[in-house]
């Protein structure tokens, strides 16, 4: 079934110029991008995006990491895009990542693990609400 899903690169990964390299993981598996941009998010944003953790004891360092540097968001097409995207990404922590997944290869820690995904289809329609219009995602 033909899918949304938000991507984000993050901080940890736009400062070491990881972008094309990350993207390429997603094209190869068969996403396709077709919503994108770069953007610096506020603290304020990254608490409103993120407020689904408030209650967890990560939520501070979470919104910390978001907003320490540039992002790219971007919405990605695909079969089953949102489990696809799960799977290419690997486990939260990078430590225990699968090889070849864009959080064992680009992570360096939970907190700085270089992607976010959508966790779910109904997740997905909100975090990609959060960012993009419907003017600006191109099948």
């Amino acid at each position: 079934m033909r899918e949304l899903t938000l991507s984000i690169i993050k901080p940890d990964a736009t400062r070491r110029n990881l972008t094309g390299a990350i993207n390429s993981y997603f094209e190869k598996a068969g996403l396709s991008i077709v919503a994108q941009k770069r953007l610096m998010l506020s603290r304020s944003q990254a608490e409103t995006f993120y407020a689904v953790h408030k209650e967890r004891p990560f939520f501070q360092e979470l919104c910390k990491s978001i907003s320490s540097g540039p992002v790219v968001v971007q919405v990605l097409s695909g079969n089953n895009a949102v489990a696809l995207n799960r799977k290419i990404m690997g486990a939260t922590n990078p430590e225990n990542a699968d090889k070849n997944t864009i959080r064992k290869d680009f992570g360096v820690s939970i907190a700085e693990n270089s992607a976010h995904g959508s966790d779910s289809l109904e997740n997905a329609e909100k975090e990609i609400r959060f960012f993009f219009s419907e003017m600006e995602i191109i099948p």
